[in-house]
């Protein structure tokens, strides 16, 4: 008896998906819960399981079609011919079976030629990264640290790396290719459903939202002091980096204590005021912009805001961030410094009413106690709906998040 295979109930709020790739072709054997397929929605990508092992015999929908919940997909004809045995059970794996891999840890694996024990093995908690089977395939360097992605240890290892790198999300903006001078050229490259999703959400914005911005900038050598004096004794006890991140959290959730209007939303003539923060953080990936939500920030420590940074990042350059992951939100917070940016308008993350935008910090000189020094100057940007926020509470907003960052204490001591 044949097996239909079809689109996996979608979240309430995604009416539709784009069957972007199928990652097994006709006559091809598959195990149970092996992803066959990659669904792209307007926010996240989902994968398309085996229900049951067995020969893939048809697929129904064409690459680029857009599918509904409960659509037919492909049909399975369950039989013992799998696509290799299942892993035995390894630390870390799941009990019942082999580790889940999500898309880009699947294409990974595939590119590495891992085995099945080896892919077991870089299980941690039933499923594995794509930074897993990296670190369980690269070879020792000469300090005797696992090869990174880019490391060229172990036969191959670069170049394994690198095509396991580029196979691991669907390039966005395709490279121009080669062509004779003076060839004037064009091409049409359709938007993803999250590009799709990012343009009609900022035109939204800038057509519903009074938008303005206001500037400062912060010193940040008090920052920089401490991550120099603790980074060493907090990544080995926390097991993360102390990044900048996390004091810039803190600073802007203890600015919205003292300003609550801009962790504010309007809902028709009302506002609506948030007596909790979650604060969103941009991340980007090679399919676009997107921003996880820290929820209920006020109640993390410096480690678990880092913490949950670096798990969020990875799960969305990976594709296997969860769709409740990007909904929902107070406040957002975005780094266009690590591009190089010096100073830029950050456009706010409607329905939220402001958003703060972080840039490349820069050796300046300025004026302390009379004197010019160089200090680590970076600029921030407020960006903000005019029609709740005045002009004064933002400036005051800005100027409460510049003095946190500036003395770090006050973080501490909540003044």
């Amino acid at each position: 008896m044949s097996v239909e295979i079809r689109v996996p109930v979608l979240p309430e709020s995604v009416a539709d998906a784009t069957l972007v790739a199928w990652r097994k072709q006709p006559g091809e054997a598959v195990n149970r819960d092996e992803n066959l397929a990659d669904l792209e929605t307007d926010k996240v990508v989902l994968e398309v399981p085996a229900t049951t092992a067995g020969i893939l015999q048809e697929v129904r929908v064409a690459a680029g079609t857009s599918v509904k919940s409960g659509e037919l997909l492909a049909i399975i004809v369950p039989g013992a011919a799998a696509a290799a045995p299942a892993a035995a059970a390894a630390p870390g794996a799941p009990a019942g079976g082999a580790p889940k891999l999500g898309p880009a840890a699947q294409r990974v694996a595939a590119e590495l030629q891992l085995s099945n024990p080896a892919i077991a093995a870089a299980a941690k908690g039933g499923r594995v990264s794509k930074s897993d089977l990296l670190a369980a395939d690269g070879g020792k360097s000469a300090n005797g640290k696992p090869a990174s992605a880019g490391s060229s240890a172990g036969p191959g290892g670069a170049a394994r790396a690198a095509a396991a790198s580029a196979q691991s999300a669907p390039a966005a903006r395709p490279p121009s290719p080669a062509r004779a001078p003076g060839v004037r050229g064009e091409r049409r490259v359709p938007m993803s459903r999250l590009r799709q999703r990012i343009a009609e959400r900022l035109v939204q914005a800038q057509s519903t939202q009074a938008l303005l911005s206001t500037f400062n900038e912060v010193d940040l050598t008090q920052i920089n002091g401490m991550r120099a004096r603790y980074k060493d004794g907090f990544e080995k006890q926390h097991g993360v980096k102390l990044g900048f991140m996390a004091f810039f959290v803190k600073a802007v959730i203890e600015g919205l204590r003292r300003f609550p209007v801009l962790n504010a939303s309007v809902d028709g003539t009302d506002i609506v005021y948030h007596d909790y923060y979650d604060i969103g953080v941009a991340v980007s990936t090679e399919r676009g912009l997107m921003v996880p939500v820290l929820r209920n920030a006020d109640g993390m420590g410096f480690a678990g805001v880092e913490r949950a940074i670096a798990a969020y990042a990875q799960a969305a350059r990976e594709g296997s961030i969860a769709l409740d992951d990007l909904t929902g939100g107070t406040f957002s917070i975005t780094n266009g410094g690590v591009f190089g940016s010096l100073l830029s308008t950050p456009i706010v993350n409607a329905p939220q009413s402001a958003i703060l935008g972080m840039h490349k910090t820069q050796q300046r000189a300025v004026v302390v106690d009379g004197a010019v020094v160089a200090r680590p100057m970076m600029y921030l940007a407020l960006s903000y709906d005019h029609r709740i926020i005045d002009g004064r509470e933002a400036v005051q907003f800005l100027v409460a998040v510049k003095d946190c960052l500036e003395d770090p204490g006050r973080l501490l001591l909540g003044v």
